[in-house]
């Protein structure tokens, strides 16, 4: 079991400490990187600004709601460039609304989770994210 570098694409401050927290709680040392907004994202894709000596996240938690821009143009663009595109792209939200779900997996989401109210249930679910997408699932090998 190899540690990977997640991006955590969230603006609330709150759900970045939680997530932060639930991923420490972990068996496997992770990095993570954060992005407040939706082009503070793409920026740091980009390795443009502050993250020139970026590399690539192996794994991108992407919120729907965000300031500059929201998820769904965050998600378009990470799927619609040949070298972001095979990036695995969970959508953690708050949101249950329908067209958030269905709007996400159009754009080629891996997978949608609405983000629990309750602290252990939040804490859980990121748990499984972990244990889903890095002990059993095999991550492609993202070039910088």
């Amino acid at each position: 079991m190899n540690s990977i570098h997640i991006l955590l694409v969230e603006d609330n401050e709150g759900d970045i400490l939680l997530t932060t927290e639930a991923l420490e709680e972990g068996k496997i040392m992770n990095k993570l990187t954060v992005a407040r907004d939706g082009q503070e994202a793409i920026d740091f894709l980009n390795k443009k600004g502050n993250f020139k000596n970026a590399k690539l996240p192996d794994l991108i938690l992407l919120d729907v709601n965000l300031p500059r821009k929201n998820g769904h143009e965050v998600l378009k663009y990470i799927k619609t460039h040949d070298v972001f595109r095979s990036i695995p792209v969970i959508m953690l939200t708050t949101s249950s609304a329908q067209n958030d779900i269905d709007k996400s997996y159009e754009n080629y989401a891996n997978c949608y989770i609405t983000k629990p109210i309750e602290l252990n249930d939040f804490m859980v679910a990121i748990g499984k994210i972990e244990d889903f997408w890095i002990n059993l699932v095999k991550l492609p090998k993202i070039h910088d």
